[in-house]
Order: structure tokens, then sequence, then C-alpha cells
């Protein structure tokens, strides 16, 4: 490996405001701006800007507490954002607001798979998967022959088709998530939310983990993935935005944002970037500050 030293980042100063176009362009996309908000008194998203182009892997990082979780969960509707100062939130894809579609429309457009989704009910893998075809089937239909081999091709996508029979209940954590991860896939979605996709999964598990999600990608699917693990974002992403104290920081390329002039004051570390032999990826090592 040789190492990598780049100099020019697209990068917005702690006190001010982010950037608008710091990022790619989104064309047909995620385009969301002014997210806000706020637990009690304390401003967990200041204004958060974000992009993320169609048919690409956009990786959402940061420290812990940046508020990577609470994006996703205000950009799925699963919480109203709060008005920031400079006006109401809105988060475009393919030119509509889904925060103004009803749920259930824009549960056809959209998945989430949260971090620490939970399915206690003893209920099949099977049927747990099935969930993700409820928005596009009418109200009180029961499954179809097309919704069932939907849900058996997104299970064998994640490599779980042999769980389909098993209960949730008795699943591990690392094949609860990829339970998680065949529903989202179940719903066709053209935008999919993840919260930590390889959390609780071993080292072969979180490389198809991302095989599948660059799968989706290349289908023509947006992804917007919040990831703890630098290294893997710097191995699997198109673009990535970076998150620190509820306000962008940085968004870009790999090249231009996981660079020790951007990354160290963030995560409080020492950085070095070396280039992968083979891919030309950035390849970070980190050691302690002082």
């Amino acid at each position: 490996m040789t190492t990598q030293t780049r100099t020019e980042t697209r990068t917005a100063p702690r006190t001010e405001a982010p950037r608008r176009g710091d990022g790619p362009a989104s064309a047909d996309g995620l385009d969301a701006a002014r997210v806000s908000w706020a637990a009690g008194e304390r401003l967990v998203l200041d204004g958060v800007d974000v992009t993320a182009p169609k048919g690409a892997v956009t990786g959402l990082l940061g420290p812990n507490g940046s508020g990577k979780s609470t994006l996703l969960r205000v950009l799925a509707g699963a919480q109203p954002p709060a008005r920031g100062a400079d006006g109401d939130a809105r988060v475009v894809f393919a030119g509509v607001d889904l925060l103004d579609q009803p749920r259930r429309r824009r549960a056809r457009t959209l998945a989430f798979v949260e971090q620490e989704a939970s399915t206690d009910l003893p209920v099949t893998v099977l049927d747990a998967v099935l969930l993700g075809r409820i928005p596009h089937r009418p109200l009180l239909a029961g499954d179809s022959a097309h919704d069932r081999a939907v849900a058996r091709r997104a299970l064998a996508d994640v490599g779980a088709q042999h769980l389909a029979d098993r209960e949730v209940t008795t699943l591990s954590g690392g094949e609860r998530q990829r339970v998680h991860m065949a529903r989202a896939l179940a719903q066709e979605p053209a935008l999919i939310l993840l919260d930590e996709p390889t959390n609780h999964l071993d080292v072969a598990a979180q490389l198809d983990a991302l095989h599948v999600v660059r799968g989706l990608a290349d289908r023509g699917v947006t992804v917007l993935a919040a990831l703890h693990d630098l290294q893997l974002a710097a191995q699997h992403c198109d673009h990535v935005v970076l998150l620190s104290d509820g306000r962008v920081v940085a968004a870009g390329s790999v090249h231009d944002v996981l660079v020790p002039d951007v990354l160290d004051p963030v995560y409080g570390v020492r950085t070095e970037v070396l280039t992968h032999p083979r891919t030309g990826r950035p390849v970070l090592t980190f050691t302690r500050a002082g």
C-alpha cells in the first residue's frame, strides 16, 4: 500500500451552517434540506442538508451522538422534524416531498431498516418478511402468490432462505438483521435508508450485507446508510456525509472526505490514509491523538 496525501476537502466550518452543494447532485435521488430535530431543549439536528444520488451508496458517518440515527428516522417519517431557523424541512425524492405523503404511499417508495428493529411476536421469518408487501396490496387483502415469491427472493438475496420457516424469536442478532434487510427488500423500494446495516454481523456477513447494498444501487436504488465503521465506508460507499454535533461538516467522495484534515478534529484521532493496491480506495489507520 502507498500513503495517500490529499489536502483539498469539502468542509463546512463548525461555526457556520453547512453549505448546499457540498455533496453530489441528487438527480432523481434524495434531496433533503433544513432538517432539524430537538429532544427537549437540546438540538440534535441543526438544519441538516443531505443529498444521496440515485443508483449510488451514500454513507452517513459521524461519532456516537452526532445525529445519524435521528436523521434517518426523520427522513423516513418515523419522527417529525422540528421547524428550524431557516424554515420547514423538506425531504424530496424523485421530485416529491416525502414528508407530505401519506404513510402507506411513502412506504411504496421508501424502506427503512432501523439499527435495533424488534420483532418479538411469534411469527415465522417468511411472515415477517411478508410485512414488507403490505404497502403494495389492498387493505385487508391477504398475501398473494406474487407477494410470497417476492418475499422468498428477498430472503435469498440476503442469504437467509434457509430461515424461512423459523420463528423470528429463535434467531441470533445477526440472523435477525438479515431478516430485517429482507423485509425492506420485499418492499421493492426506490429509496432505502439503513441504520448500521452491518450491526451484529461477523466480517463475512458484513461483506455479504454490503454486497446486497451494492446490488441495490446497481439496480438504480438510492441508498443512504449510516455506518459506524469508517473503513467499511471507505471501501463500499460512493459518497459520504459526515455529521458532528447534529450538523454536516463535510460531504463528497470518500477520497475528499475521509482524510486527516476532516476526520481528526471530528473524531479526536490521528488518521493516516493509505491506498489499497487493488481497488485504489482509501485504507484508514488510526492512532490516539496527543
